[in-house]
């Protein structure tokens, strides 16, 4: 992998990580606490903003997940690891990190990984 190739992904893992901290700041008002006082919010609506509530600190497990591989990913440009699967040390194939510039490990090893661990 050459030099461009590897500015092409950091800029890529780098609007993605910026994409995803503007949605993190944005995203923080609905993760608030569900208001449970009766008298001022119907049972519905509550149940409605428990689970908008729920999603939401699902959604940002999530990016904080995908934030970490990101974070990872650019240290991987840094030290000179970038493109390499750590399990068996081929190329990991170009579309696959065009598709997924955080990826870790070649398609082989991402495969055999998850059927070891069955997810």
């Amino acid at each position: 992998m050459d030099t461009s190739d590897l500015q092409r992904f950091r800029g890529l893992l780098q609007a993605r990580r910026d994409t995803l901290l503007s949605v993190s700041a944005n995203a923080e008002e609905s993760a608030e606490p569900v208001e449970l006082d009766q008298s001022r919010v119907g049972r519905l609506s509550r149940m409605d903003a428990m689970q908008l509530q729920a999603m939401s600190l699902e959604n940002r497990r999530r990016r904080e997940l995908e934030l970490q591989r990101i974070a990872a990913a650019l240290k991987r440009i840094e030290n000179q690891e970038y493109g390499y699967c750590p399990h068996c040390g081929e190329m990991i194939a170009a579309n696959r990190l065009q598709a997924d510039p955080a990826a870790s490990l070649c398609i082989d090893c991402a495969s055999r990984l998850e059927l070891e661990t069955g997810c």
